[in-house]
C-alpha cells in the first residue's frame, strides 16, 4: 500500500495510526443527527468542536443515505453544502471531505475549499464523478453500495460477501485510475450498513482484513448504526457510543487507516489505545 498521502498541508502516514474522520451532517434527515447542524453557524460550532476533540478531516453531507432516504434536488445540496464548505475553509485547517455521489456537486465543493470526495456509489450514481475528481486531483472515497439508500436494502443477497465487495472496488479503482485518478488518491470504504443486513455487517468487521489486497487504505463507517443497536437492544443512535467503540476497536484490529464517527472525543481514547496495542508503536512520549 502506498505509505503516505499529503491532503491539504497535512500527511497521512498509512499504518502509523488511525485516522479520525468526524461526520458533520447538514441534513434535516440523518439517522443519527438530522436538523442538529443545518444552521451555518451551528455547523461551523460543530466542526470546530470535532477538531478541538481530535478529527484529522471533517465529512460534510447535504444528503441524507439513511435507508429509504429520499434524493433531494441538486439546488437543495448545493444550498445547504456550499455554505459550510466556504465558511468551514475559512476557520479550520483540518482537511474537509464532502460527502456526494453528484459531480457539480463535487467540483462546486473542491472549488469552495474541500479536499477529498466521499462516494457512497463509489463513483457509480453520475458518470461524470470519476472524471470531475480526476480534473482536480483530489483523494476520492469509493464506497460498496448496491441500489440505491432507498432501495439498498433490498440487496443483501450475496453469493461471497467479501469476495463481492473487493470485486466491486477493484472494478471502481481501476475505472478510476483509468480516468486518470492518481491510485495513491483512491481510499476504499467497504459500506457497512449500505445493501447488508446485521449479519453481514458483523462480518465485514470480522473479514476487514482481505480487502488490504487492493492495496488502498482502508475507512470503516460503523459509528452508531443499526446493527450495534440491535446488540445493545439501544434504539437511540446517540445513545450507542460504547458499542461504536468496540465496532471501531475490531475495525481498528482488522486493518481500518479511518474510521468515520460522529463520537470523536471518545473514539479518539479508543483509536490512541488500540493503536498502541494493534500497531505496536506508542504514539506519544508517555509511558
Amino acid at each position: 500500500m502506498y505509505s503516505k498521502l499529503i491532503i491539504g498541508d497535512r500527511c497521512f502516514h498509512w499504518g502509523q495510526r488511525t485516522y479520525l474522520m468526524g461526520v458533520l451532517n447538514v441534513t434535516p434527515d440523518s439517522f443519527s443527527d438530522g436538523g442538529k447542524f443545518n444552521t451555518t453557524s451551528a455547523a461551523l460550532a460543530q466542526a470546530k468542536a470535532l477538531v478541538a476533540a481530535g478529527a484529522d478531516i471533517i465529512d460534510v453531507g447535504g444528503q441524507s443515505t439513511r435507508p429509504g432516504a429520499e434524493q433531494i434536488t441538486l439546488t437543495e445540496e448545493l444550498e445547504r453544502v456550499l455554505p459550510i464548505v466556504q465558511i468551514l475553509r475559512s476557520q479550520i485547517s483540518v482537511p474537509i471531505s464532502v460527502d456526494t455521489t453528484r459531480a457539480e456537486i463535487a467540483k462546486a465543493s473542491i472549488e469552495a475549499g474541500a479536499n477529498i470526495i466521499n462516494d457512497i456509489s463509489g463513483g457509480t450514481f453520475d458518470p461524470q464523478m470519476l472524471p470531475t475528481v480526476a480534473t482536480f486531483g483530489v483523494p476520492i472515497i469509493l464506497m460498496h453500495l448496491r441500489g440505491t439508500p432507498q432501495t439498498m436494502q433490498q440487496f443483501t443477497e450475496y453469493q461471497d460477501l467479501m469476495g463481492e465487495i473487493s470485486s466491486f472496488l477493484a472494478n471502481q479503482i481501476t475505472t478510476a485510475t483509468t480516468l486518470g485518478i492518481q491510485p495513491e488518491k483512491i481510499i476504499i470504504d467497504p459500506g457497512i450498513g449500505f445493501a447488508k443486513n446485521y449479519e453481514q455487517n458483523l462480518e465485514i468487521l470480522r473479514r476487514l482484513g482481505s480487502l488490504r489486497a487492493l492495496n488502498c487504505p482502508i475507512l470503516v463507517g460503523a459509528s452508531r448504526k443499526s446493527f450495534i443497536g440491535r446488540i445493545l437492544n439501544q434504539p437511540d443512535p446517540e445513545a450507542r457510543v460504547w458499542g461504536t467503540a468496540a465496532a471501531c476497536c475490531a475495525a481498528i484490529f482488522n486493518g481500518a487507516d479511518i474510521l468515520r464517527v460522529h463520537d470523536v472525543q471518545e473514539m479518539r481514547d479508543v483509536s490512541l489505545v488500540a493503536d498502541v496495542l494493534f500497531r505496536g508503536e506508542l504514539l506519544s512520549a508517555e509511558d
